[in-house]
Parts: C-alpha cells; sequence; structure tokens
C-alpha cells in the first residue's frame, strides 16, 4: 500500500509495476474500490506501466475529505495533484470507471497536457448524455434510463441511505454485474466505508451532484470541466449488458469523443468490465495506450 501525501490529505493507492515505468493512474467508482483494478493492472504493469490505484476521497484508507467537500471538481483536483506527488510526466496515462470516468472527463479538459491519453468506463461524458435524452425519440429511452436510475434519488435521504448501505450495494452489484460474484468486492467495500462517517463521504458523491449547496466555488473551473468533452484521445468501453447506465446510451459516444479516440462495446459485460472481463479491458487498453 501507498500513502500519497498531497496539500492537507493523505491518499491511500495500490500499486503495481516498475518504479521507473511511465504513470498509469487508475480510478474507481461506485461501490466499490482501488481494488476493482485487481484482475486489470497487473497485466498493465507486466507491460511496463507504473499503476497506481488510489482509493477516492472518503474511502479508507484515504482521508476523508479535509474540507467535506465530494464534488466531482473536487475529485478532478485530487487527480491533478496525484499526478505532481507521484511525478507523473507527459506519458502518463489516466483510466477512470463510473465516477472516476467522470473525473477523467474532467481532468481531460482541465488539465490537458498532464496525460496522454485517456480511457473512461461505464460513463459516457456529459455532451453524450444530453443528447440521447433529447427530443421525442429519446423519450421511452429517458424512461428506461430513469427506472435504472433510482439509486441516485435514494441516496439523497441523510441518515436513510446510511442506515440502508449495506442492502443498497448489494442490490447494485446483483443487477449491474449479472452472473458475477461480488462477495470479494463487498468485502473491500466494507473496509474501505466501514461506518456512518465513510459511508455519507461516498454517499456525498451523489448529493454534491444533485444539490448545488454541497459544492463549493474553489473547484468551480474544475466542476465545469466535468461537463465538457476531453481535446485527449480518448478510449471508451461499455458492458452491453450494463443495467447502471443503458448500453443503448453507451453506444452513442464515439461521435462525442476527440479525434484519435475509440468506443468499445464490451460483450458479455454489465457495469463493471473491469473485472467482468479483465482480459478484453487490458487488451484494448494496451492497443491504445501501448507497451512501455
Amino acid at each position: 500500500m501507498l500513502s500519497v501525501e498531497l496539500p492537507g490529505r493523505t491518499v491511500a493507492a495500490l500499486t503495481w509495476g516498475p518504479d521507473d515505468g511511465p504513470l498509469a493512474l487508475l480510478l474507481h467508482g461506485f461501490p466499490d474500490t482501488a481494488w476493482t483494478w485487481r484482475r486489470t493492472a497487473p497485466v498493465l504493469a507486466a507491460a511496463g506501466w507504473r499503476v497506481v490505484a488510489p482509493f477516492s476521497r472518503g474511502y479508507a484508507p484515504t482521508d476523508l475529505a479535509p474540507d467535506g467537500n465530494y464534488q466531482v471538481g473536487a475529485l478532478v483536483q485530487d487527480v491533478v495533484d496525484l499526478h505532481a506527488a507521484l511525478g507523473g510526466d507527459e506519458r502518463a496515462l489516466l483510466v477512470g470507471h463510473d465516477w472516476g470516468a467522470m473525473t477523467t472527463y474532467g481532468v481531460g479538459v482541465f488539465a490537458p497536457e498532464l496525460f496522454a491519453r485517456i480511457v473512461a468506463m461505464s460513463i459516457p461524458p456529459m455532451p453524450t448524455l444530453e443528447r440521447a435524452y433529447r427530443g421525442r425519440a429519446a423519450a421511452r429511452l429517458g424512461l428506461r434510463q430513469s427506472r435504472a436510475s433510482w439509486y441516485i434519488l435514494a441516496n439523497q435521504l441523510p441518515g436513510v441511505s446510511e442506515r440502508a448501505f449495506e442492502p443498497l450495494v448489494r442490490r447494485l452489484w446483483k443487477d449491474w454485474a449479472p452472473g458475477y460474484d461480488a462477495r470479494e468486492d463487498l468485502e473491500h467495500l466494507a473496509a474501505a466505508l466501514p461506518g456512518r462517517e465513510r459511508r455519507a463521504a461516498a454517499l456525498g458523491y451523489y448529493r454534491a451532484l444533485a444539490q448545488p449547496w454541497r459544492r463549493s466555488r474553489t473547484y468551480a473551473a474544475q466542476q465545469r470541466a466535468s461537463l465538457g468533452v476531453p481535446s485527449v484521445p480518448t478510449l471508451y468501453l461499455h458492458g452491453e449488458l450494463d443495467a447502471a447506465l443503458l448500453p443503448e446510451v453507451g453506444a452513442q459516444v464515439e461521435p462525442d469523443l476527440a479525434p484519435g479516440s475509440r468506443a468499445v462495446m464490451v460483450p458479455g459485460a454489465g457495469h463493471f468490465v473491469q473485472l467482468q472481463c479483465p482480459e478484453l479491458v487490458a487488451a484494448e487498453i494496451l492497443a491504445f495506450a501501448g507497451r512501455m
């Protein structure tokens, strides 16, 4: 386990690969942890990448946010600070899943010079989401997605959401990763979010998304950046069985990406493509980013 000192906070991370390799920074989402990369990271490390998978702010053993802020803009700044603290250079690779994907888009817009290539999984950029649900033809798709996104509303309820946390995350893993045995991942999640304060932090990501008063002007530029599309070449991966963000939406992403980008629908995978199809995901990343 690696500890990285950032301004006013300490971030814990898992690591793989050679110390002198170019940096590959892997960001997790919800409801999972840095351990979500345990099947993909070793393949990247074997190809020469120095892989670092941080536990996002609020997820133990990373500190709780010192400012109590869990908006995407704050996550973007965390990645900028991690790149500097880890000695990343212009060859660096950024990979994000779920909330990590949203963060990745923000970094790619806010500080495009930091990463040569980026990879996003399971959540398209905001312009794709807006286009997918615009107009009469998209009404039925929007209704289906609204039903699939019930958990976002459920996560807004202070106290109630924290008390219902364990059945909620078990339900999400069952629905989002059909046929996948999530027991190990749920154990890692329980260790990262062991009590009410930690669970409130993870739920705070959703609350900051829906409740503007939970966001700070400190991260205003980073927050705006998370709504855009990076100019950096991007690989986008989406599971064809994803029940969190419908595959019909993920299939529309490629026209919105920068030149040199690629979008791949992962057969047989639900929301957690990096766990359900790790060999294919690692092969796609290496084909896109290269062996070092």
